[in-house]
């Protein structure tokens, strides 16, 4: 078994894709499924997603287990045999060893089924611009009896030693939003200032500006980030700029402190379009719940844990990590726990390369969890 889970996951590794354009994935993904007994098995399909359902032999409610299925936008720097083979793309967050892991799940349930149904989502664009929510929507507007009683997930996690698996009660990752904000005023020779409106210098000043919201205008009590990771402006060094751009992200533990960041933002744009004479938009792309884990359940699954021999738990702190599977969870009980996988290279890293061992190590935790909420 060993074997052919670190072989699949090499197979997922190697054709990384974007966001509702994993055709490859999903194409593999069936072709695995396809190989797996048929009796229990029912599979559904949603744009290129889809969700297995294993059913059960006397089965009184539903069990899911989720995994993402899309690659990141980065150029893979790992040297290894089994790069990517589309450039510019890469596994960078573990959806890989995801998907390998549900993989091994479906099979294990359909040779041997639980009591009880048990679903596997695979879900496209967990990275962007966001799949969850949407196949969720799907689920309960067209396949209402694909909505389970409870939900469940992993993450890898670099830092982590293998065996290692780690979570908490309560609020796990971040409410997240993506920030884009465009500023549009008049281009012209550096020779002629007073004829343009700089839109470089504007820039500037809102950046300066955006860094004040969480020093001066949230509770210092409630952790929150504003990061701008990107600035663009200009073209050449005599050509005063007409156009500048700032890319970031928003981060808070309170869906309200979201709230408050977003019209702070929003109060700063209107006052450089009044300095600067010029026009502000600003798009907040895709946005992601926070991940709070069911608090009885979060309990069950660490005493679980803790008595499970191949694994050692450790009770994680929250981080302002964004994971789309919170979404999931907000109105159906469930959690999502770390998976250590010992990586120098951190998540989202152009050189992540994540201890192999732990796949299948991790495959048969997460099976055995699985039948014990589903029996």
């Amino acid at each position: 078994m060993t074997h052919e889970l670190i072989q699949l996951r090499r197979k997922f590794h190697q054709i990384p894709e974007r966001g509702f354009e994993e055709v490859k994935t999903k194409q593999l993904i069936e072709e695995t499924l396809a190989t797996f007994p048929q009796d229990a098995l029912e599979v559904f399909h949603w744009r290129t997603g889809l969700v297995v359902k294993i059913n059960g032999t006397a089965p009184t409610k539903t069990i899911a287990w989720r995994t993402d299925i899309d690659g990141l936008p980065i150029a893979e720097q790992t040297g290894l045999e089994f790069a990517s083979q589309h450039p510019g793309f890469m596994h960078a967050c573990g959806h890989d060893i995801h998907m390998t892991v549900a993989l091994h799940l479906v099979k294990a349930l359909a040779e041997k089924p639980a009591r009880d149904d048990v679903l596997v989502y695979f879900q496209p664009a967990e990275e962007s611009p966001g799949g969850a929510l949407p196949m969720l929507e799907w689920v309960r507007t067209e396949k209402p009896e694909l909505e389970p009683d409870e939900f469940y997930a992993l993450h890898i996690a670099p830092e982590l030693p293998v065996g290692t698996v780690a979570t908490k009660p309560g609020i796990l990752f971040a409410n997240t939003s993506e920030l884009y904000i465009d500023l549009y005023g008049t281009e012209g020779h550096a020779a002629f200032p007073h004829r343009t409106a700089d839109m470089s210098v504007a820039a500037a000043h809102l950046l300066v500006q955006l860094q004040s919201i969480v020093s001066r205008s949230i509770d210092p009590l409630e952790p929150s980030v504003v990061t701008i990771g990107k600035m663009m402006s200009g073209t050449v060094q005599n050509i005063i700029s007409g156009h500048a751009r700032l890319e970031g992200t928003i981060r808070t533990f309170d869906a309200e402190v979201m709230k408050q960041i977003k019209s702070r933002i929003e109060a700063l744009a209107r006052g450089i379009e009044q300095s600067f004479d010029c026009r502000v938009t600003i798009d907040y792309g895709s946005a992601y719940h926070q991940v709070y884990n069911h608090e009885v359940l979060a309990g069950q699954f660490i005493q679980f844990a803790q008595q499970d021999a191949t694994v050692d738990f450790l009770l994680s702190k929250e981080a302002m990590t964004g994971e789309d599977f919170g979404y999931f969870i907000e109105d159906i009980p469930g959690l999502l726990f770390w998976a250590g996988v010992q990586s120098e290279a951190g998540l989202h890293h152009a050189k992540l390369n994540p201890d192999e061992s732990m796949i299948p190590l991790v495959a048969e935790f997460v099976e055995r969890w699985i039948r014990a909420r589903a029996s």
